[in-house]
């Protein structure tokens, strides 16, 4: 454990930090190999196959569809943008042992940072991903992180949804989806979105609801595919 999560987090909390990520990784390791994943894809859009073949490319998704994602996306080693809370400590450490890498911020705390420490990973070349209505919500709203970054680096984004056809749904302000072993998960591409470098700033908040709205189509799509009513 670092000198600094010492410093920030009480004992019972480091305690959990120590425990919970390898136990987390042992279970979702095991349970994921029970899952089948299908991909969809609306027209004109361009389907990841199993997080194979990401570019320099940014991706967003709900908060909500984080552990299947885990597992789809973590022959990526995609970087991930999470905040500095205890939360986003935990899920650091438990995405780590999945292959994934971490930029500390948020949309509330040390958000420029967060974005420059992106920016270098497009321009190495690797690819970057977004929760994109995390770390509090509220549920389907997306922030205007990915669309700075794709203004600063050119980047198209992605919108997908991971939707299980059986899950748990945790009491939580996300809906967190935990699914069910030997349950399907259909993944849901919309068409990618660009973000012109010199779009005005009046014009950002137009962008951020066209990639609402790409997310949400996906998702939609997705709760279709399996005749689920949308919530």
């Amino acid at each position: 454990m670092t000198t600094e999560a010492s410093s920030r987090f009480t004992f019972q909390q480091r305690s959990v930090l120590a425990v919970v990520p390898r136990l987390v990784w042992v279970l979702l390791w095991l349970v994921s190999r029970t899952w089948r994943f299908e991909t969809i894809a609306e027209e004109g859009a361009v389907a990841l196959p199993c997080g194979r073949g990401a570019a320099a490319e940014i991706y967003c998704f709900w908060h909500q569809c984080v552990l299947p994602c885990a597992i789809y996306f973590c022959r990526t080693h995609a970087t991930i943008l999470i905040s500095r809370s205890f939360d986003g400590e935990l899920i650091t450490r438990t995405l780590r042992l999945f292959g994934f890498h971490a930029v500390r911020g948020s949309s509330s705390r040390s958000a420029r940072e967060g974005l420059l420490g992106l920016k270098q990973v497009i321009e190495s070349g690797s690819p970057a991903i977004f929760t994109a209505d995390g770390p509090r919500g509220p549920i389907h709203q997306t922030k205007m992180g990915p669309i700075k970054l794709a203004q600063l680096t050119g980047a198209p984004i992605g919108a997908f949804h991971l939707e299980p056809e059986r899950a748990w749904i945790v009491n939580s302000w996300d809906r967190f989806l935990v699914p069910k072993p030997f349950t399907r998960i259909v993944v849901s591409w919309s068409r990618y979105l660009q973000v012109p470098a010199d779009l005005p700033p009046e014009a950002f908040e137009s962008k951020r609801e066209e990639l609402n709205a790409s997310i949400e189509r996906a998702r939609l799509r997705a709760l279709a595919h399996f005749g689920k009513s949308p919530q």
